[in-house]
């Protein structure tokens, strides 16, 4: 899934989520970071291109971080971080991309389905240049579309909660209504619905289309968790950026209820300690690994491109098991784990 932003204080008052002021709308934010040469000198210039909010999202662009800044620590080089507007036009993401390009990084890594265009015209200005794009499919030639199979690592935590709800009634909180997340809810409400058909599940999205705050807003994921959980829910699963941080306050503030992270394991995430214990667990994307992968390859000369995907079956997504909250139940999730890996559970990519 993806996405956002680090907020001030000015854009939310909840000191707890305390995130960066580009999801306010400010200017595009730089950070260089620097590591010693590794021991063969071919050290690495990484540009990256984050999504709205970038680094301290505690979910999408954090995974993307950790897997550049392992590869830079690993081979040496520098990084150079650029971070999107919720404001942005096609014309401010070709520009960024190519700001790097010029500056000499190689690779670039654009994190989020919404470089997809830009990616594309700006690789093949750059022909010499490796990009790498996250949650897109692109067809530039120098390229590599890290992809994740969401929808079944979504399945799991439908399982999950199914199993957990003392109420039979469940709820899916969306950043934006376009179609990677609608794999997320795809896939979650299957797997909620292959476990107990009677269990209700609410859905809400926070923005739409080419608005993408709602990756962008704890208060909007606050409050429509709070309204879930109002109506009954006693789960909620957010696949929202930073929007989903507010979710899971609200569902703290709630005895006996549970919140589903994404995307990182939120429970270890420090932004999140003090509701660790109302998260039951999180659909973990490894972003980190295909970025990695990515680097990797680019150092090592022989850069990925195409299409590649990190699907449950290569533990490209799994469910995480920290705080134990779902070690009761670990059998079932095996089991439906196993039935789609090998192809008798089919999930669903949209709703």
């Amino acid at each position: 899934m993806r996405r956002v932003a680090k907020l001030s204080a000015a854009c939310i008052a909840t000191a707890a989520l305390a995130l960066s002021a580009t999801a306010c709308g400010s200017t595009s934010s730089e950070n260089d970071k620097s590591s010693g040469s590794s021991g063969d000198g071919k050290g690495v210039k990484i540009g990256l291109a984050f999504d709205v909010g970038g680094r301290g999202d505690h979910s999408f662009n954090d995974s993307a971080a950790r897997g550049t800044d392992k590869a830079s620590k690993e081979f040496g080089g520098s990084v150079k971080d650029l971070t999107a507007k919720s404001s942005d036009t096609e014309a401010d993401r070709e520009q960024r991309l190519s700001d790097l390009a010029d500056a000499g990084y190689n690779p670039i890594v654009a994190v989020g389905y919404a470089y997809a265009t830009s990616v594309d015209k700006v690789a093949a200005k750059y022909p010499k240049t490796s990009f790498g794009i996250v949650d897109s499919v692109v067809k530039a030639k120098n390229a590599d579309s890290i992809t994740f199979t969401e929808e079944q690592g979504s399945y799991l935590a439908g399982v999950a909660a199914a199993l957990k709800s003392k109420t039979k009634h469940v709820g899916f909180i969306g950043g934006v209504d376009v179609p990677l997340i609608k794999k997320f809810q795809a896939g979650y409400v299957q797997g909620v619905k292959d476990t107990d058909p009677k269990i209700k599940v609410d859905v809400q999205y926070l923005s739409h289309g080419s608005d993408t705050s709602g990756f962008a807003s704890p208060d909007k994921g606050k409050e429509a968790a709070q309204g879930m959980l109002d109506n009954g829910a006693d789960i909620v699963y957010s696949a929202a950026g930073s929007s989903g941080n507010g979710a899971i306050e609200a569902v703290n503030g709630k005895k006996g209820a549970w919140a589903i992270g994404v995307d990182s394991d939120q429970y270890n995430i420090p932004g999140l300690a003090k509701y660790k214990s109302s998260i039951l667990t999180s659909v973990v994307k490894n972003v980190d690994v295909g970025v990695y992968d990515f680097i990797k390859s680019v150092h090592d000369g022989k850069p990925l491109t195409g299409n590649n995907v990190y699907s449950l079956a290569k533990n490209g997504v799994s469910l995480a098991t920290s705080g134990g909250f779902i070690d009761d139940i670990q059998p079932k999730l095996d089991a439906a784990k196993k039935k789609i890996v090998d192809g008798s559970v089919k999930v669903k990519t949209t709703p």
